[in-house]
């Protein structure tokens, strides 16, 4: 397992990275992927988030941020400052895994083909899920995201259109979907 913390303009943002274990890969997939990822600097927090079959083993060790990190891990941290510097798109290009119930691990899969500067109901999520009664089982897929920008469940709106709930605060919601709203 491997971790670095950058400091983003919303605050200290860190990703863990993990080669997985065999067999949790369809064929083709690189063995190291993104874990988990947020805007805090306590990687303990983070690890709380993966799911115990994908849960590095080194959770109960201290695990410190790399200064200069390799591989998937810079390629994370190189997504996450071209974000920052206008290359919205750039986190969707790194390979996540997180692991759950089937329609949950859809559901992360389908959050991740929403476009930078899109944003959806809820309701309108459910839908491209295809089910579009399981509202509330939308919700909780982004409620239990463990990879946030990787997997941008800030994109996602409550039905009315306020913004609703967000792991790492409103006013980081505001900032990012502001930094990707259109340029008018």
């Amino acid at each position: 397992m491997k971790t670095t913390t950058l400091i983003t303009p919303d605050g200290p943002f860190s990703v863990v990275v993990a080669a997985v274990p065999d067999g949790a890969l369809p064929a083709g997939e690189p063995r190291e992927q993104v874990l988990a990822a947020g805007w805090t600097d306590d990687v303990g927090s983070l690890l709380a988030l993966v799911h115990p079959t994908l849960r590095p083993s080194a959770v109960g060790q201290e695990t410190k941020p790399t200064e200069n990190p390799t591989g998937l891990l810079a390629e994370a941290a190189d997504a996450v400052r071209a974000y920052y510097d206008g290359d919205h798109g750039a986190p969707g290009r790194v390979p996540v895994l997180q692991a759950s119930g089937p329609y949950r691990t859809h559901a992360w899969d389908v959050l991740r083909e929403v476009k930078a500067g899109e944003r959806l109901t809820y309701s309108e999520y459910a839908v491209r899920t295809g089910r579009p009664a399981a509202v509330r089982a939308a919700a909780g897929a982004c409620a239990m995201n463990a990879a946030a920008l990787f997997v941008p469940c800030h994109r996602i709106l409550r039905t009315d259109g306020t913004l609703g709930g967000f792991r790492y605060g409103l006013p980081i919601k505001e900032s990012l979907l502001a930094r990707e709203a259109p340029a008018a």
